[in-house]
C-alpha cells in the first residue's frame, strides 16, 4: 500500500511538471511570435507622436539629455530641415498624474515655443483625466504656440495660466508638470544653439 501511495504522488509532481513545461513553452513561444509587432507598434506610435509635435522636417538625432529636476534624463529627438536645427521633440513624464506616471511629447522650436503635445502614455480616468488627450478633448490646444517664459504651465486655480480640465484638475497640474519638466530640461540643454548632427 505504500508504494501505491508514492507512485501516485510521483505521478502527480510529474504530471504537473509537465504541465508547468508545457505552459512555459507556450508562453514563450507567444512572446516569440508577438515580441516584434509590439516593438514596431511602439516604433510607429514614438514615430508619429515625433511628426505630430514637430514643425517638417528631414533628420533627427535622438539625445538623452539629463533632467533638470534631476529625474531620469528625458530623451530628446531634435528635428532640422536643410541642415538647420528647428528643435525638438522632447519625451518627458511625470509622477503626479491621478493613477501615476504619464508620459508625453512635447515639441519645442528654438526659442521654447511649444509646438505641440502629444500623449505617449497615461492611465487617467476615463471620461475624466483622459481628456489630456486630445482625441478626448480640446484641453491640450491651450499649450500650441505658447512659451512657457511668459505662459505660466499651472491651472489657473494655482494662478498659472492654464484652464483645468473639469473634475480632473490633479489629470491638469500632472500634465503641466510634464511639460514644464520638458522645458526646463530643453531651457538648459543648449539645443537652441546647437548645429544640425547626424540624422539616426
Amino acid at each position: 500500500m505504500g508504494s501505491k501511495k508514492e507512485s501516485n504522488f510521483i505521478n502527480m509532481v510529474l504530471t504537473l511538471f509537465l504541465v508547468a513545461a508545457i505552459a512555459a513553452m507556450a508562453l514563450g513561444g507567444v512572446y516569440v511570435v508577438t515580441k516584434e509587432p509590439i516593438a514596431l507598434a511602439k516604433k510607429k506610435k514614438l514615430e508619429a507622436a515625433i511628426k505630430s509635435v514637430m514643425p517638417e522636417f528631414d533628420s533627427i538625432t535622438t539625445k538623452r539629455v539629463a533632467d533638470a529636476d534631476g529625474g531620469d534624463s528625458l530623451t530628446f529627438y531634435i528635428a532640422s530641415k536643410n541642415n538647420e536645427v528647428l528643435g525638438a521633440a522632447v519625451k518627458t513624464y511625470t509622477m503626479n498624474g491621478f493613477s501615476g506616471k504619464i508620459e508625453l511629447m512635447v515639441g519645442f522650436l528654438n526659442d521654447g515655443t511649444i509646438n505641440n503635445t502629444a500623449v505617449l502614455m497615461h492611465k487617467e480616468t476615463p471620461g475624466l483625466g483622459d481628456k489630456m488627450d486630445i482625441k478626448k478633448s480640446d484641453f491640450p490646444t491651450q499649450f500650441k504656440g505658447k512659451n512657457p517664459a511668459n505662459f505660466k504651465l499651472k491651472v489657473t486655480k494655482d494662478k498659472g495660466d492654464v484652464d483645468a480640465i473639469t473634475a480632473a484638475t490633479i489629470s491638469s497640474r500632472a500634465f503641466c508638470d510634464a511639460v514644464q519638466r520638458g522645458y526646463d530640461t530643453f531651457k538648459e540643454s543648449g539645443i537652441r544653439s546647437q548645429e544640425s548632427g547626424n540624422s539616426n
